[in-house]
């Protein structure tokens, strides 16, 4: 079922939320732009008035950053925000299987919400906690991919790396028992895995923070919400990789096949 609420003869419309110390809005809001989609800028304060409702787009990104300074914990504050704001909205998304899409900062929000990894019972059982090295990891790395996405289908089995940036202090993927970090490994929700460059997986510092498995993004069960700890959004135009000589940037890539999906679900 479409909302009646959003009009299917324009290309996906795209929120990407902001509030107080996030960052990457900008290169998130244009690398949707370029890949054909109609992105807008949401703050979180417009949710809570009910100025806008996340019922309007086919899109929800949530950019990285430090929101409200990552007091408490990194992403705590925006996601309670967030929840009181339009749980009901993204509930209604998932449902409709509008993607929700969570990068670095936006990943924390995403697990502080329990939307990750199972979104059908919100009973969470992952965190993201400090890097194994004990301090803010910034630089290239590489993903591979899993190969198992509604959203990215066979966009990334091109390759068997692809150059992404990170950059947190906060990203090594943590469960609260065995038995689901098995499932979630075990599972087609492992959307990316971190890499050396020949797509080999390896240890620090091609993991950056440490995550069992080299997990890098991991999705829902539905594969529509997913958590990522690396920028695609840094990485749209050949001249931003370090491997300049690509024919398709990671960010593109992602970008595109997220658009491409919004437009087939409208």
């Amino acid at each position: 079922m479409v909302s009646d609420r959003v009009r299917v003869d324009d290309p996906p419309r795209a929120a990407v939320l902001r509030m107080e110390g996030t960052n990457n809005e900008d290169e998130a809001f244009h690398a949707l732009k370029r890949s054909g989609a109609r992105p807008e800028f949401v703050h979180i304060k417009e949710l809570e008035r009910g100025i806008t409702s996340l019922r309007d787009y086919h899109i929800v990104f949530i950019p990285g950053g430090f929101s409200a300074g990552d007091y408490v914990r990194a992403g705590a504050i925006m996601a309670f925000r967030l929840k009181h704001a339009a749980l009901e909205d993204l509930i209604f998304l998932d449902e409709e299987r509008r993607p929700i899409i969570g990068v670095c900062n936006g990943f924390q929000v995403l697990t502080e919400m329990k939307l990750l990894p199972t979104s059908h019972d919100m009973k969470g059982g992952i965190a993201l906690t400090v890097n194994m090295s004990n301090r803010f990891e910034s630089r290239t790395t590489f993903v591979r991919y899993s190969g198992r996405n509604p959203i990215f289908g066979d966009t990334f089995s091109t390759r068997k790396s692809w150059e992404v940036p990170v950059a947190h202090l906060e990203g090594r993927i943590v469960y609260s028992s065995t038995s689901l970090r098995d499932e979630v490994l075990g599972s087609g929700q492992v959307v990316f895995r971190y890499t050396d460059p020949l797509g080999n997986e390896a240890g620090y510092p091609w993991n950056p923070n440490g995550s069992e498995g080299n997990v890098a993004a991991i999705s829902n069960e539905g594969g529509n919400i997913i958590g990522l700890m690396p920028h695609p959004e840094r990485i749209y135009f050949g001249f931003e990789a370090e491997k300049s000589d690509v024919d398709r940037p990671t960010g593109k890539a992602f970008f595109d096949a997220l658009v491409n999906y919004a437009s087939r679900r409208m």
